[in-house]
């Protein structure tokens, strides 16, 4: 991970938006006086990746992000890391409640062709938002937080977490920094390797299993089986076409029996309708009904014309109604007059006391004003006196002044002017009733003058009792006429009603004569469908066809025909003048023509069981004969599908021969699988034995150590002048120092001094970062380098110097030592005043 450059806004001490630059520079310094906000840069970087920073104490905390008096900030930072660039934004935001909580946070990959100030807008895909951006920036950049924090990141104060670690964490680094793990990946995939070809292996043998009668001698036994129900499809096609003949006589043994019982439900569903006996005396009862209404309603008709040519001799009812309604209009009117004027009277009387009220409270609001006045002035007066003096000329005389004069105390202004207003608004009410009073008089009295004179330009009135006596004679000749009208509609209605009654009674009739031939006609077409051509002729005889010699003759021995069995006599020819006495002689010709066909049908049945006795014989021998081969075809099945039954007994054969072949062949496959797949599983379980419990992972790592415990002893032994080195201990894998001041004494590296720490741990840095994690792209030195003598300061300079210059590597240090970064190339240099931390990026001079 490489950092290109590094966006803060009211982050930490940084109140205002800062950008820092880092794209062309590899080897910097963060310097400034302390509490500047130097470690708060690289705390940015750390909190862009993990949302964290290590020095707030608490893993995932974000509450020191804002400072008291800010509400919200945001950090973001570009970045490139194994040959991608990306881009980091976390937002934070304070609550109602004053929390800190993470607002927005988002991972892109961004071009790389884009210009780097506006790389966040040449975003390729989004990674990842919300709480996925930490464990994607740890995809990203290869490292945990702890992790990156040990070899990426040394803050302040756990500079030496490396140095004093435990075995097992040493080792948890060395698997991510080494991509060690990918050994224990491969175990693991080796072990699902193994359970899969094992279980493959245990699935084709189950297969297998069930394939056990895919044997040689049953092949042998399918094909001689196939044959067999080759040759009998062959053979079986006589025996079908005699069941086809059978079957063919049962059919026609049917069809005559069909003829025959439909012969005798066409006479058994004849039967007279129940109104026939009673139709001849309800057709008189209807037609006299009709003959008696109907001069009933002629007399009415003839009492309705009189009646209403008295009515119209009356004349219309319409003047009498309009001078009656004229007259009540003037009525009215004239009330109204003489109510307006006594109103307009009653107003006018009014005034004269209204007026007598609106002067008394002129009066009373005059003398309210003047004892105002005079209270007014008693004011002033004892207002004056205190200002007179006796010998001064009077303010109001102009005379001197002999004695001052004594007032008593006036009473109240206020409630002289209180007594002013009411007097006031009693006399404009008073003023405003008698003018009410006024316009309401006029406004009466020429009402009552517009009154009378529509009165007096009305024409003189009729006489009522003559009007009301006209009209009530008219109203009696009306509901006489109007009574002659209903009578007559009433006795039409009844005239109506006998006509459709007798109307009804006539097709009723009509209806059973025409009941009565279709019966007739339906025995004649029947007795056609019988085989008889003379049906109409009593006595006749056909003759019929044999069914099984088109074109021939019946001979003597063949059975009778139906229709010549139970013809007899035709039906009888009707006579239209007596319904009741047709259908009688039809019925009785019923009776007997029902009897010969019980007869006729008896005999069909008995031909019918014959031919149904033969059928099942035939079929029960085929049905033997099947059975020896192993056919067994359904119960009471046609020609078409016993020949289908053993077809398709021979077609499954087929099939069950082809499919035995086919479990053979893929016995056979499935035998090669199970070795195949066997030894497969062999191979995985080597390859995770030699693999298993991390012997190798331990062993890798344990090597790489032994490389960086090396590489770190020669960069310790040149910053102490060669007084220390580090060794591994045999047993415990625990760090160690030689001390040669003290003859070689090796000793935990926990008992150095502050200094001494310092230099163990900055080797330690530099060699995992340079001879063990060759892909970490940058490393930052947050510690105190003040605690170095002059001597292992330039040391240390110079190993920096060499790092930065021999790898393609950013380092960056934060440090108060003037000689230490007057040596590096470029400087950022971090101040703070009373608007929070500023940065400003300067050169060596």
């Amino acid at each position: 991970m490489r950092p290109l450059l590094l966006h803060l806004d009211h982050f930490g001490s940084f109140r205002e938006p800062v950008i820092v630059d880092f794209s062309d520079t590899d080897y910097f310094a963060l310097v400034g006086p302390t509490g500047a906000g130097k470690s708060t840069i690289i705390d940015a970087v750390c909190f862009a990746l993990y949302g964290t920073v290590p020095r707030w104490g608490r893993e995932g905390a974000v509450a020191h992000a804002l400072a008291p008096s800010v509400a919200a900030g945001k950090v973001a930072m570009v970045f490139d890391s194994d040959g991608r660039r990306y881009g980091v934004v976390r937002a934070m935001v304070r609550d109602a409640k004053g929390a800190v909580r993470t607002k927005e946070a988002r991972l892109d990959e961004l071009d790389p062709a884009a210009p780097l100030e506006q790389a966040f807008e040449a975003v390729v895909k989004p990674l990842a938002e919300g709480e996925g951006v930490t464990p994607e920036a740890q995809r990203v950049t290869g490292l945990e937080y702890r992790f990156f924090t040990q070899c990426v990141v040394l803050p302040q104060g756990r500079f030496a977490e490396f140095l004093h670690a435990a075995p097992r964490e040493r080792q948890d680094l060395l698997v991510q920094l080494l991509d060690a793990d990918v050994y224990e990946l491969i175990r693991q995939r080796a072990a699902r390797e193994e359970e899969s070809a094992r279980q493959e292996a245990s699935f084709a043998r189950d297969q297998l299993a069930k394939l056990s009668g895919a044997s040689e001698e049953a092949e042998r036994e399918l094909a001689e089986r196939m044959e067999a129900l080759r040759r009998l499809s062959d053979a079986i096609g006589a025996d079908l076409d005699l069941l086809r003949v059978r079957e063919g006589d049962i059919r026609r043994a049917e069809q005559e029996r069909a003829a025959v019982a439909e012969r005798q439900a066409v006479l058994a569903r004849l039967a007279m309708p129940e109104a026939v006996p009673t139709l001849a005396s309800a057709r008189r009862a209807a037609a006299e009904a009709v003959e008696t209404l109907a001069r009933e309603v002629a007399t009415l008709e003839a009492d309705e014309h009189e009646a209403f040519e008295a009515l119209t001799a009356l004349g219309d009812r319409g003047a009498p109604r309009a001078e009656l309604a004229a007259l009540d209009a003037r009525e009215r009117l004239a009330a109204d007059a003489a109510r307006t004027r006594a109103e307009a009277e009653a107003a006018v009387a009014g005034l004269a006391d209204l007026a007598a009220a609106a002067e008394t409270a002129e009066q009373a609001a005059g003398a309210a004003e003047e004892r105002r006045e005079r209270l007014r002035d008693a004011h002033a007066a004892a207002h004056l006196v205190h200002r007179l003096a006796v010998g001064e000329p009077c303010p109001v005389c102009h005379h001197p002044v002999g004695e001052l004069p004594l007032h008593r105390s006036p009473a109240d202004m206020r409630t002289a002017d209180r007594a002013l207003a009411q007097a006031r608004e009693q006399a404009q009410r008073a003023r405003a009733a008698h003018a009410k009073a006024e316009t309401s008089a006029s406004l009466l009295a020429r009402q009552a003058e517009g009154l009378e004179s529509r009165l007096a330009a009305l024409p003189a009135p009729g006489d009522r009792a003559e009007l009301e006596a006209r009209l009530a004679e008219i109203a009696k000749a009306d509901a006489v006429a109007g009574e002659a009208r209903a009578a007559v509609r009433a006795a039409r209605g009844r005239l109506q009603r006998a006509r459709d009654h007798a109307d009804q009674v006539e097709r009723q009739t009509a209806a059973a004569w025409q009941t009565l031939e279709s019966a007739r006609d339906r025995l004649l077409v029947s007795g056609v469908r019988f085989g008889r051509d003379d049906a109409l002729s009593p006595g006749g005889r056909s003759g019929r066809e044999d069914p099984l010699n088109p074109g021939g003759r019946s001979g003597p021995d063949d059975p009778p025909d139906p229709g010549e069995e139970i013809q007899g006599d035709a039906p009888p020819t009707l006579v239209r003048d007596d319904l009741h006495r047709a259908w009688s002689e039809l019925l009785a010709w019923r009776d007997r023509a029902a009897e010969t066909a019980r007869a006729a049908l008896a005999a069909r049945e008995q031909q019918l069981a014959e031919a149904r006795d033969r059928l099942a014989a035939d079929r029960r021998r085929l049905a033997e004969r099947l059975a020896e081969h192993g056919v067994v075809p359904p119960r009471d099945a046609s020609p078409d599908q016993l020949g289908a039954a053993v077809a398709g007994a021979l077609a499954r054969a087929e099939s069950d021969l082809d499919r035995l072949r086919e479990e053979r062949k893929r016995a056979a496959d499935l035998e090669q699988r199970v070795a195949m797949k066997e030894h497969e599983a062999k191979v995985a379980h080597e390859l995770a034995l030699r693999l298993r419990a991390n012997a190798f992972e331990r062993w890798l790592c344990a090597e790489a150590l032994a490389v960086l415990v090396a590489t770190a002893s020669e960069t310790l032994r040149e910053l102490s002048d060669g007084q220390y080195e580090l060794a591994l201990a045999d047993r415990t894998g625990d760090i160690e120092v030689i001390d040669h001041a003290e003859a070689g004494l090796r000793r935990s590296a926990r008992t150095l001094s502050g200094g001494e720490t310092f230099q163990a741990a900055l080797a330690l840095a530099l060699a995992l970062s340079g001879a063990v994690a060759k892909s970490l792209d940058s490393i930052f030195l947050d510690e105190g380098f003040g605690t170095l003598d002059p001597a292992t300061l330039d040391t240390v300079a110079t190993t920096l110097e060499r790092l930065a210059a021999g790898q393609d590597r950013m380092i960056g240090l934060v440090t108060h030592v003037p000689a230490l970064a007057e040596r590096v190339p470029v400087r950022f240099e971090v101040s703070r005043d009373g608007k929070g931390s500023h940065v400003r990026k300067a050169g060596v001079a």
